[in-house]
């Protein structure tokens, strides 16, 4: 007997029905509800929704549409509508210059204007000036030879022997080689005797030839003493190997 009641406890563990929905087998299927496929319990059928033990039909606002799903809200607004309160769908209003996004619940400015509050401004664009392709923040930009000056764009006065660079700041225009910028103009580089041309952008825009040194503004030559040579550079000497420097002079390193 103890056996057989503890087989009958056990199984009636497995056979007890599990809610659904929280409905119970015992309660009776209400109208517009469909019993579950496992039998235990019942729930509302698309279109309708609980309110308490029956199923009250789906209210479906104006503008909108029934996702004929049995979750979520159970409707969504119609293409160039949005969600308000989850109770209600309200117009989405696209202002002159913008245009309305693939989803249908927002709104984008067309290129050539830019948003400002709820609206698209157009930007003005000044002579001899382009439309920027910015995504986040459109504008303009002033064409090659002219620069921003305001909301003008105003020719860059380039200097005798210069030439307009590409940078997109500072500077709009560059010195010809053998020039150098001197209070907004291009003075030429005075090369000395014994000198050379040098492209570096500082320094005096020349150097001394090899056995030459800089001496002021010119270039002198470099008195090499006994047991020495011309470093690599060539604009000093050092002593030779197995001598040493000593008060000028190179001597035996003994």
């Amino acid at each position: 007997m103890v056996t057989a009641l503890f087989v009958f406890t056990i199984s009636s563990l497995f056979l007890s029905p599990m809610p659904a929905h929280a409905q119970s087998k015992s309660q009776p299927v209400p109208e517009n509800a469909t019993t579950s496929s496992y039998g235990d319990g019942w729930k509302c059928n698309i279109g309708y929704r609980l309110s308490g033990d029956l199923c009250a039909v789906l209210i479906v606002p104006a503008n909108a549409y029934p996702t004929n799903r049995t979750y979520g809200s159970g409707w969504e607004c119609l293409h160039g509508f949005r969600k308000k309160d989850d109770t209600a769908c309200v117009e989405v209003i696209v202002p002159d210059g913008g245009f309305l996004d693939p989803s249908g619940e927002r709104w984008f400015c067309s290129r050539g204007f830019l948003k400002v509050d709820e609206t698209c401004q157009k930007i003005v664009v000044p002579a001899n000036g382009y439309l920027t392709s910015a995504t986040y923040r459109p504008t303009w930009e002033c064409n090659r030879g002219f620069e921003a000056l305001g909301d003008l764009c105003v020719a860059v006065v380039v200097p005798a022997n210069a030439y307009l660079n590409s940078s997109r700041y500072g500077q709009p225009w560059t010195c010809e080689r053998g020039f150098f910028e001197q209070n907004g103009s291009c003075a030429a580089v005075v090369i000395p005797e014994h000198a050379y041309l040098d492209d570096s952008t500082y320094g005096t825009g020349w150097k001394c030839e090899r056995g030459y040194a800089i001496s002021g503004a010119n270039c002198e030559a470099i008195e090499v003493p006994l047991n020495a040579h011309l470093s690599r550079p060539g604009n000093r000497w050092e002593c030779d190997k197995s001598f040493k420097l000593s008060k000028g002079l190179c001597v035996l390193d003994n």
